[in-house]
C-alpha cells in the first residue's frame, strides 16, 4: 500500500479538512492584535448555535480534557457533594478529576455499552440529595454511546438545584446540542472530534446559574478560570496567549458547518452510523451499543472467541485503515470506528470493505460483501445525499 496515504477512522483526532489546513496555514497575527480580537470575537459568537448557547462560547487553548478539568474546579469545593453518571471510560476520567480535587464523590456506574435511563439517574439523585453538580457525558467514546443527556438534564432539574454539566466533547458539532435550551449549566467540547481541527482547542459554554456558583466558589484556579475568560472575551480577547492558528482554522470549520448547514450535518452523522451499524451487523459482527443508545459519532463492535480485534486492526493497518481498540477492560475485547467530522458515506464504504477484507484474512466469521450490500441500501433509502 502507499506509505503516505491512510484512513483515519478512529474517534479523534479526525482528518482535518484541506482548507481548514490552508487557513491554519495564514501567516502569523498577533495575539493582542485587533485582528486577533475579532478572530476570538466572532469563533465566539458562532459556536453558539453549535452548542446551544445563549451567551458567547469561552475559547481555551488546552485540550478536551483541561475543559472537563476547568468545569470541575469553577463550579464544585473540596468536601462539596457531586454526583457523576459513569458509562465508560470519560465519565470515569470526569469522577478521577472530581476524586483529585477532594470532592465528595457519588457514582452511578451502569455496565459499558448502555446509557443511562432518566428513571435510573432519578433513583440514585433521591439517594444523594446533597449534590451540587451532576456530571455527565453526551457521547462515551469508549463504548459508542449516546446518552439521552436532554432527558437527563431534565431529571436533575426537576429534582435537584444541581448544576448540570456535561462533557460532549466526542459529538458537539455531530449531534444536536442545546445547552441552554435543555437546562444544561455548563457543555464543554474540543477542537479534534466533530469540529475537524487538531487538537489544542476547548470550549464551554456557561449558563447565568452556573455563573452565580462560579463567582462564590473559593476553590483556587488559575489557567482555568472561567471568570478570567469570560472578563477577557468581553474585551474580544483572551486571558493567555490563544492557538492563533487554531482559531483560523476554527472558523473555516465554521464556514463548513454554516454552508452544510447544521442540520445537514446532523443527518450525515446519522446516516454514517446506521450504514456501519447495518454493515457491522451484516457482515456477521456485533456492535456493542444497541441501536437505541448508538452514538452517531463512534460505533464499538465486539470481538470473537475465534479472532482478536487487535489481529483485526493490525490488518486493517496494512490496508491503509486506522481504527481504534479498546479502553480499561475493553482492551482487546471491541475495535472502533469514528465517522464524525470530515467523513461523508463513501468513507463508510471504504471502511466497511476493508473491514471485511481483514476479518476473512484473520479467520474472523465474517460474510464477504454483505456489509456493503447492507450499507448501500441505508445510503440508497436516503435520499437527502
Amino acid at each position: 500500500m502507499l506509505q503516505d496515504k491512510f484512513r483515519l477512522q478512529i474517534p479523534g483526532p479526525t482528518p482535518v479538512p484541506p482548507r481548514v489546513q490552508q487557513a491554519m496555514a495564514q501567516p502569523m497575527i498577533g495575539h493582542r492584535d485587533p485582528d486577533c480580537s475579532r478572530l476570538v470575537q466572532e469563533c465566539s459568537r458562532r459556536l453558539q448555535p453549535v452548542l446551544g448557547a445563549r451567551e458567547p462560547v469561552l475559547p481555551l487553548t488546552s485540550s478536551g480534557t483541561s475543559a472537563l478539568e476547568a468545569a470541575v474546579v469553577n463550579t464544585v469545593s473540596p468536601g462539596e457533594e457531586a454526583a457523576v453518571v459513569v458509562t465508560g471510560a470519560f465519565g470515569d476520567r470526569f469522577a478521577k478529576i472530581l476524586k483529585r480535587y477532594q470532592v465528595q464523590l457519588h457514582r452511578l456506574d451502569l455496565p459499558w455499552g448502555e446509557a443511562c435511563p432518566p428513571e435510573t439517574l432519578a433513583s440514585f439523585l433521591k439517594e444523594h440529595p446533597g449534590v451540587k453538580a451532576v456530571f455527565l457525558t453526551y457521547c462515551e467514546t469508549s463504548t459508542g454511546v449516546l446518552n439521552p443527556v436532554e432527558e437527563l438534564a431534565a431529571t436533575v432539574r426537576q429534582l435537584t438545584d444541581a448544576l448540570v454539566i456535561v462533557d460532549g466533547v466526542s459529538c458537539v458539532g455531530a449531534v444536536p446540542a442545546k445547552a441552554e435550551a435543555w437546562g444544561i449549566d455548563i457543555l464543554v467540547t474540543g477542537s479534534q472530534k466533530a469540529l475537524m481541527l487538531p487538537a489544542g482547542l476547548s470550549f464551554a459554554a456557561v449558563s447565568e446559574r452556573a455563573w452565580q456558583v462560579i463567582e462564590k466558589n473559593p476553590q483556587p484556579r488559575f489557567y482555568l478560570d472561567f471568570q478570567a475568560y469570560r472578563n477577557h472575551l468581553e474585551k474580544d480577547t483572551t486571558p493567555f496567549t490563544p492557538a492563533v492558528s487554531l482559531l483560523f482554522g476554527l472558523r473555516e470549520v465554521l464556514d463548513m458547518i454554516e454552508e452544510e448547514g447544521l442540520e445537514k450535518v446532523f443527518q450525515r452523522h446519522r446516516l454514517m452510523m446506521k450504514m456501519t451499524r447495518e454493515g457491522i451487523k451484516a457482515m456477521g459482527l456485533s456492535p456493542l451499543t444497541s441501536d437505541e443508545a448508538a452514538s452517531p459519532t463512534v460505533t464499538a463492535v465486539q470481538g470473537g472467541k475465534s479472532w482478536s480485534p487487535e489481529d483485526l486492526r493490525k490488518e486493517l493497518r496494512r490496508l491503509g485503515i486506522r481504527l481504534a481498540g479498546g479502553q480499561q477492560h475493553l482492551k482487546g475485547k471491541i475495535f472502533r470506528i469514528g465517522h464524525m467530522g470530515y467523513h461523508d458515506p463513501l468513507d463508510i464504504l471504504a471502511a466497511l470493505s476493508a473491514i471485511e477484507i481483514a476479518g476473512v484474512r484473520i479467520g474472523a466469521p465474517v460474510d464477504s460483501g454483505a456489509g456493503i450490500k447492507a450499507a448501500e441500501e441505508e445510503w440508497i433509502q436516503c435520499t437527502e445525499f
